[in-house]
């Protein structure tokens, strides 16, 4: 059958969106086509995914192929798709018989050799494929292998990591050596802050606001002058907090991961402390990757 679906993912904000990735070969002229607004990294992948399916052993169809990247209305703009892809084709074109892709979700870039590039954010990716794995318990997640060790802070996933296209072939074929997989480390634990509630002294309303409003989890606004101590209370509010639920914890490294702040897992309680004279769009993140790409950079 002329046709193979496959599934990765991708991110609109800091919000794990999945993508299934269509492949379509017909008859007519030799044409290679990418719709559902993919960005030029996605459209660029087209000679990525040529060069690295030849160089890795297989032939590339001489017919139509349309690669759809659905939901449709969704901008797309990441090179995570290379290896989905590359592997739809061999598959829509008989070439990956008998290797069931239903089960597994696929990111990374390919190089023109075959190889299998770093790609952004892996930590983050794993995290977002977890959650689809709760959804499907026997879902399986295929990564650069350049890219397990970053990954394996992230539980209850089956994770196996591939350093070439061929090598992600022949193991969905049952073919040659099998893919490294995961080794979970252990589950963090909360450190000690270097800063504590008890040492604030005075301030005996706002303590007896914050603790109801930590008691209660409740949002808190505090006002007043510079130099009154809001900043001093709102960082030591925290350390009154029980420790962050697991998956919170997840979510938050998976964050700092998207933004480059690295993948360390923490159950500690996240803490910002912007600027006072900073604008909206400086607290949320600006420019034209924010609101075109939907990336975190700021």
């Amino acid at each position: 059958m002329p046709l193979a679906t496959l599934h990765s993912l991708t991110f609109q904000g800091v919000k794990p969106i999945p993508v299934q990735i269509e492949v379509h070969l017909s008859a007519g002229l030799p044409s290679f086509a990418i719709v559902g607004l993919a960005d030029t990294e996605i459209r660029e992948s087209k000679e990525r995914v040529r060069s690295a399916l030849i160089n890795s052993g297989f032939e590339f169809p001489s017919q139509r192929i349309t690669v759809n990247l659905a939901p449709a209305d969704l901008p797309k703009g990441t090179a995570v798709f290379d290896l989905a892809i590359a592997l739809g084709i061999a598959s829509a074109s008989g070439q990956l018989k008998n290797a069931s892709l239903d089960d597994w979700l696929f990111a990374g870039e390919l190089s023109l050799s075959g190889a299998l590039k770093g790609t952004r954010s892996p930590f983050a990716l794993a995290v977002a494929a977890r959650r689809e794995s709760q959804r499907h318990p026997a879902l399986k997640f295929m990564l650069p292998a350049c890219d397990l060790p970053h990954s394996q802070g992230v539980p209850d996933l089956e994770m196996y990591g591939t350093p070439t296209l061929f090598d992600a072939a022949a193991h969905l074929v049952g073919h040659g050596e099998p893919l490294e997989a995961a080794r979970h480390t252990p589950s963090p634990k909360a450190v000690d802050d270097p800063v504590d509630f008890a040492e604030v002294t005075g301030h005996d309303a706002a303590k007896h606001a914050l603790l109801v409003a930590a008691a209660g989890q409740h949002h808190v606004r505090l006002v007043g002058s510079p130099g009154s101590g809001k900043s001093m209370l709102a960082r030591r509010l925290g350390t009154i907090l029980p420790p962050l639920p697991f998956d919170d914890a997840l979510d938050v490294a998976a964050i700092r991961s998207l933004k480059g702040e690295g993948n360390a897992l923490s159950l500690n309680r996240p803490f910002r402390n912007p600027h006072a004279g900073s604008s909206f769009m400086a607290l949320i993140g600006g420019g034209c990757y924010f609101r075109l790409n939907m990336r975190l950079h700021t």
